[in-house]
């Protein structure tokens, strides 16, 4: 246990799913650390290979649209209760801890209560998924730029940026827009995106559970509308999408499997927590 009166928090990324992609810095805290809240999309084999057998592991995942999520509130409550209990914390997210998370959230009710903290970076998915899709996000002759995305609800995206990213030659890669793509094709082909556009979903990137789709954009209807994503699952569209035929390294599994466990059946191993913060803060 920590010895500070009071802890310190991590907020560590982890990664995309591969393990090996673990930062050696975020492997030594695991060690280190007395109590662990970790998100859905952390491989299992990391949480085996590097968390301390005596320190306390806490599933705090989320899941788009699928109920079961721990709210903000709870994950924030315990990153202070333990915090003041002077216990060193890492809070572990998958992919990068700053791309498409809730740190702000974090980071602001840590500086309220005065309690000191890391960030430490880890693989963000449009990285790990490109890699192993064999996709360079900007190429000479192709793109030099990437922008980072996301459009799980229809107001993300004005009407404006819709048509700037259709006429942009900048390479696009949207999270967590797997269950809205069909959204994400119909803003971009009504705006006119160029006919030479790809569009690629990999699904569970970096992990033996990958697959990797391609197609025209303007043939997404005929040959992807409809399918059912596995998640996680990235969107990476441009003219560099073509270069996956070419050096594509990593063969589908072809697999249906979920890599990473389902909110649902991690849920319960917040339930004790969370009561027993809620009691807590009630008595304080």
């Amino acid at each position: 246990m920590s010895t500070n009166q009071t802890g310190k928090v991590i907020l560590a990324g982890a990664g995309p799913g591969d393990p090996e992609l673990l930062t050696i810095k975020v492997a030594r805290y695991l060690q280190q650390a007395d109590v662990v809240l970790t998100d859905r999309l952390v491989s299992e084999d990391i949480l085996k290979a590097y968390v301390r057998k005596d320190a306390e592991l806490i599933y705090v995942g989320k899941q788009c649209r699928r109920g079961a999520s721990t709210p903000q509130e709870t994950i924030n409550e315990l990153l202070v209760e333990y915090g003041h209990q002077g216990k060193l914390v890492v809070r572990l997210k998958g992919g990068d801890v700053s791309i498409f998370s809730n740190i702000l959230d974090e980071l602001e009710v840590l500086a309220a209560h005065h309690i000191p903290y890391e960030i430490v970076p880890g693989v963000t998915a449009a990285l790990g998924a490109a890699a192993c899709a064999g996709i360079p996000l900007t190429a000479r002759g192709y793109t030099t730029a990437v922008r980072l995305l996301t459009y799980y609800k229809s107001d993300v995206v004005t009407e404006d940026y819709w048509r700037e990213l259709a006429a942009t030659d900048d390479t696009l890669v949207f999270y967590m827009s797997s269950e809205t793509l069909e959204g994400v094709v119909a803003n971009l082909t009504k705006n006119n995106i160029a006919v030479d556009k790809l569009l690629a979903v990999i699904e569970q990137a970096t992990t033996p559970l990958q697959n990797v789709y391609v197609t025209n954009i303007y043939a997404y209807n005929e040959q992807l509308k409809g399918k059912k994503f596995i998640s996680p699952s990235l969107v990476i569209i441009g003219k560099v999408v073509g270069l996956h035929e070419q050096f594509n390294w990593l063969a589908n599994s072809d697999s249906r499997e979920d890599y990473f466990k389902p909110v649902a059946k991690l849920f319960t191993t917040i339930t004790d927590h969370t009561e027993k913060v809620k009691d807590h803060v009630s008595r304080a």
